[in-house]
């Protein structure tokens, strides 16, 4: 009992620090920008618990989706072309995808990994378009995409081991639906 009132706890002031909600530090160095804001923490690690729930090719497949979209997303940022609602579409990646592990939806392989695309755009945009004015892209590139690689692998393998312990998978399913929570928050704070 004593641990899920930490955890709520913790989950609560982490919803209370607005500062770590956007991922919008200005921090110079393209690895440090996905550690940078609750927003990029939750949906990355969101993206690998999913794949390991759906399981199969998905594990695989849909961050794989996430990763190369967020690519497309943040070449779309480097040249500064307007992507309406991007702040919007991050946080609600952060909503559905918690929604989907909190309700363990198994979707259709190329449905799954067609949200996450669209979700690594806009998470790739708000990279791309904010990367600082001297920064080398490449490096700036391959660190947000590394990082965001380890991420989604942090999701699934501690998704994956929930999964094997008793009373894991509610809480998995628990994390979802905290995120979801944190997403909605995010939601009202961007429009």
């Amino acid at each position: 009992m004593i641990r899920r009132w930490q955890g709520g706890a913790a989950s609560g002031s982490l919803m209370l620090l607005p500062t770590l909600a956007w991922a919008h530090a200005g921090s110079s160095a393209g690895w440090l920008h996905p550690l940078s804001g609750l927003d990029h923490l939750l949906a990355m690690t969101a993206v690998g618990a999913w794949s390991v729930q759906i399981g199969g090719r998905a594990v695989w497949a849909v961050p794989g989706a996430f990763v190369c979209f967020m690519f497309l997303g943040g070449v779309i940022g480097f040249e500064h072309i307007e992507l309406p609602l991007t702040e919007v579409g991050v946080a609600m990646s952060v909503v559905l995808l918690g929604l989907a592990i909190a309700l363990r939806q198994r979707l259709p392989l190329l449905v799954a990994a067609g949200a996450t695309a669209l979700f690594g755009i806009f998470h790739g945009y708000a990279h791309g378009y904010e990367m600082p004015l001297m920064q080398n892209k490449v490096v700036y590139t391959a660190g947000f995409l590394a990082t965001t690689a380890t991420l989604h692998l942090v999701g699934a393998i501690g998704a994956h081991f929930l999964q094997k312990v008793k009373r894991g998978d509610g809480l998995l399913r628990l994390s979802g639906a905290a995120s979801a929570l944190c997403g909605l928050w995010l939601v009202i704070n961007a429009v």
